[in-house]
């Protein structure tokens, strides 16, 4: 009894992540994603993943290696650090995986909803955080991984609310992040524990709405959206667009691994006619397949170009979105086109060109979602 004490007690503490530390790792853009730069293994490699809140598992390409997508940096190789251990069987992360199965080890199969997927062995690894290490945490080493995996990306940090998280096996309670805008390549800090306290980063105005949970899709971060304004019009959206259906379909959640937003069918053909109203412009057929609603800009460079804004009215916040985060020109310049499309299932996701210099916290421990204008590249 007195040695399962000691040994657990051991265990808990080399997982113990102390809250008030400070700490941070670098995110980028890449291709219409963020990429989070840290470390695994001893002696340390170097990884480059997909910060994505809409999955928990956190994975990386492994040696040896059956079928991998091309990489920048080197495959990490387990047989090269002292600290990596097989996740066995029986254990809980094991068993909270979607797929998986026994062959001495823990192995799984984890599939995207763009049709992407890992698949590999589950195992535990120091990982380095900045200058923090953290010890024991539960990863995919992939070994057969195929989609569009096309940033630059050694695989996928999940960031969501299950337990294979990194946030959940961190343990802060808490992180933030400030994606700069796509067409720079200057790096952001994501902050976790009380580094993330947006107060001290700011003098903005921050605004706060509450987490929703989904009991059929418990990972994900949902919000509640009540309206929508462009302009000066308050559209006139059924709410039920956005509630939340009894079989968990519907609802409204914030992703970071998703480019731009979808809105659900009937808000997107209200803020369609919105902007084919208010805007001064002449429509225009988008060289870019995902635009569907562009207009002809001027042939003058200094002729005015008026866009109404847009404005998202969550429960207790509104989030006026800046004009670059919604509207974008071509790359010839000759149009400018709405960085939002209609989802095919009914749900609405605010994909990540709309958080674009905004500096947002999820705050776990207070289930609240809290945002604020900022210059991303100056953090």
């Amino acid at each position: 009894m007195v040695q399962r004490t000691k040994t657990r007690a051991r265990f808990l503490a080399s997982r113990y992540t102390d809250p008030t530390s400070q700490v941070s790792v670098p995110s980028s853009p890449s291709n219409g994603e963020y990429l989070i730069n840290l470390s695994i293994g001893t002696p340390a490699q170097p990884l480059a993943l997909t910060l994505d809140t809409r999955s928990d598992l956190i994975w990386t390409q492994c040696q040896p290696c059956l079928q991998c997508f091309s990489q920048p940096l080197p495959l990490y190789n387990p047989s090269n650090s002292s600290t990596f251990s097989d996740i066995p069987c029986d254990s809980d992360l094991c068993q909270s995986l979607p797929h998986s199965a026994c062959h001495k080890q823990c192995v799984y199969a984890y599939s995207y909803g763009d049709g992407s997927l890992t698949a590999g062995s589950l195992g535990s690894e120091t990982f380095t955080l900045g200058s923090t290490q953290i010890q024991k945490v539960s990863f995919g080493c992939g070994f057969l991984n195929a989609g569009i995996f096309q940033s630059n990306e050694s695989g996928i940090a999940g960031f969501g609310r299950g337990p294979l998280s990194l946030i959940s096996q961190l343990g802060y309670g808490k992180f933030s992040y400030c994606f700069t805008s796509f067409g720079e390549s200057k790096s952001s800090p994501v902050l976790f524990g009380s580094a993330a306290d947006l107060n001290n980063w700011t003098s903005g105005k921050v605004q706060s709405t509450p987490l929703v949970t989904n009991p059929a899709v418990p990972t994900l971060y949902y919000l509640t959206l009540t309206s929508i304004t462009v302009g000066t019009t308050l559209l006139e959206i059924p709410k039920s667009t956005f509630s939340l259906k009894d079989n968990g379909t519907g609802g409204v959640y914030i992703d970071s691994g998703t480019g731009m937003t979808q809105l659900a069918e009937p808000a997107y053909k209200q803020v369609k006619l919105a902007f084919l109203s208010q805007m001064k412009l002449p429509i225009a057929n988008s060289t870019i397949e995902a635009f569907d609603l562009c207009f002809r800009l001027p042939s003058s460079s200094s002729e005015k170009v008026e866009v109404p804004k847009f404005t998202f009215h969550f429960e207790g916040a509104d989030f006026e979105l800046p004009t670059e985060n919604y509207m974008a020109q071509n790359p010839d310049n000759s149009t400018l086109c709405l960085v939002m499309g209609k989802s095919l299932d009914g749900s609405t996701v605010i994909g990540n060109f709309q958080q674009q210099n905004v500096h947002i916290l999820y705050d776990l421990e207070r289930r609240k979602l809290s945002f604020v204008l900022a210059r991303c590249d100056q953090l």
